[in-house]
């Protein structure tokens, strides 16, 4: 079976980190793609030599050659285009966040169920070779992990850069359910939940401190899991220096990462301390798609379900629902 990919909102996302990595996967094919703005679909089109473009999504997906959907617009529409594609037969690769809010995660769920159709949630980074590792040395290598400790800061956005076009939406609360936080946090939640499993708990507080727009750009929050692993996360957005570090503590060792910036992953224990480095990806996205792909074509599993998804919206909301 070969699959047949139609995308819904080729923007910038899809220019590099996903779009072209559709074409280099084993029984994979791009062969149309939707933006609005037709003149720009049919420029993506043609820069990416994708044979078909539509500025009307349901017309992509009724497309007979499309037989499954990338949903990479805003995430205000994802549950919109994601259900119209599962009635239409056609399994869902979907952006995170997976929607806006956990009532909104739960319909779409609740949606999926009742239909019986695909969903593959985009938290690309727990197929790569990076996290792949981070993951095999918390599991075996620093003995029972404790505490799992996030900080995550960035300055204060340009003027430029908070007029464009590309952020507004994101710094919009009604389109992508909470500015950046909501933007970067599914990737490192999601990471947590896949690294220690189920929750027990989680409470946070967010506040927009600095008051340059809309959404909140301070959150703090914290995860109890099952497995007795504490986590605490921090993410500003208005400070004077960028950081991106997370470190997990267990009973014999200690492992410290990146999510974003792929630093050497460093581990501590009895042995001493070692760095492991990773090359960037050209398609960040590749590894995942290639996992969905085997999974649309009933040859893998789900490399990140509509379940684990909702998971990951009920922790942004326990941390930002409270957002002033």
């Amino acid at each position: 079976m070969e699959i047949k990919w139609g995308i819904i909102g080729v923007g910038d996302v899809t220019e590099v980190k996903s779009g072209p990595a559709f074409q280099l996967i084993e029984h994979s094919h791009l062969v149309a793609v939707m933006r609005r703005d037709a003149a720009k679909a049919k420029s993506y089109a043609e820069r990416h030599g994708v044979p078909k473009w539509y500025s009307d999504a349901q017309q992509l997906i009724d497309d007979p050659e499309v037989n499954a959907v990338y949903v990479a617009t805003p995430p205000d529409s994802h549950a919109f285009y994601a259900t119209a594609a599962m009635r239409a037969g056609k399994p869902v690769y979907l952006e995170k966040p997976m929607v806006i809010n956990e009532l909104q995660a739960k319909e779409l769920l609740e949606t999926q169920q009742a239909l019986g159709g695909k969903i593959s949630i985009a938290h690309y980074r727990r197929e790569q070779p990076y996290f792949k590792k981070v993951k095999e040395l918390i599991a075996a290598h620093i003995g029972t992990p404790r505490i799992a400790n996030l900080r995550y800061y960035q300055r204060p956005l340009a003027a430029e850069i908070l007029q464009s076009s590309g952020m507004q939406w994101r710094l919009d609360p009604k389109q992508s359910g909470g500015g950046l936080f909501h933007d970067l946090a599914p990737h490192q939640i999601d990471l947590m939940c896949h690294f220690f499993g189920n929750m027990t708990y989680s409470k946070g507080i967010a506040h927009n401190q600095a008051k340059f727009y809309d959404a909140t750009d301070a959150v703090s929050g914290q995860i109890l899991f099952d497995n007795d692993v504490l986590f605490t996360g921090q993410w500003a957005f208005n400070v004077s220096q960028d950081l991106d570090v997370c470190e997990v503590v267990g009973s014999e060792g200690r492992v410290a990462f990146s999510v974003f910036s792929y630093q050497p992953i460093e581990l501590v224990n009895k042995q001493g301390s070692q760095q492991f480095r990773f090359e960037p990806l050209p398609h960040v996205q590749q590894p995942m798609i290639s996992a969905v792909v085997s999974y649309f074509r009933n040859i893998g599993s789900n490399p990140c379900s509509a379940q684990e998804g909702y998971k990951v919206m009920s922790v942004l909301d326990s941390f930002a629902s409270n957002y002033s």
